[in-house]
């Protein structure tokens, strides 16, 4: 669990360096600095905790599989920022964004969880195939 916590920790932080740094070429930053938090780690990290939901859901289809896992993103992305935002070091504010929840959240972003979510699984399952 240890292993699959600091991969998902760490493959997270260059998901999001790489998406922050897509963004400053869209607003033609050619510097294409990316960016990130220290709070982020744990956050991305406990997409580990998804292993049982992905065991359980290896039959199913992509786009059920897909919708659980950007469901369980955005629950996890709702807590955790509502946390860190009630002690006022919440990384990111939405509450720009007119898709946004309680600023928290973008419902805009459900493609990309959508993608993410499968991404996870994707290295969680060859993690769980190279210890069998």
């Amino acid at each position: 669990m240890r292993q699959n916590f600091l991969r998902c920790g760490l493959i997270g932080w260059a998901m999001e360096i790489i998406w922050t740094g897509l963004h400053a070429f869209r607003v033609r930053n050619l510097k294409l600095m990316g960016n990130s938090s220290l709070w982020m780690f744990p956050i991305y990290g406990s997409a580990a905790f998804l292993m049982p939901v992905i065991r359980r859901m290896r039959g199913d289809g992509i786009f059920k599989r897909g919708l659980v896992y950007m469901t369980c993103i955005f629950l996890g992305e709702y807590a955790s920022g509502s946390l860190l935002k009630r002690h006022n070091i919440c990384p990111w504010d939405y509450s720009r964004s007119p898709w946004n929840y309680r600023g928290v959240i973008r419902l805009d972003y459900a493609p990309v969880w959508f993608l993410v979510g499968l991404v996870y699984e994707r290295i969680l399952l060859k993690q769980l195939r190279e210890t069998s």
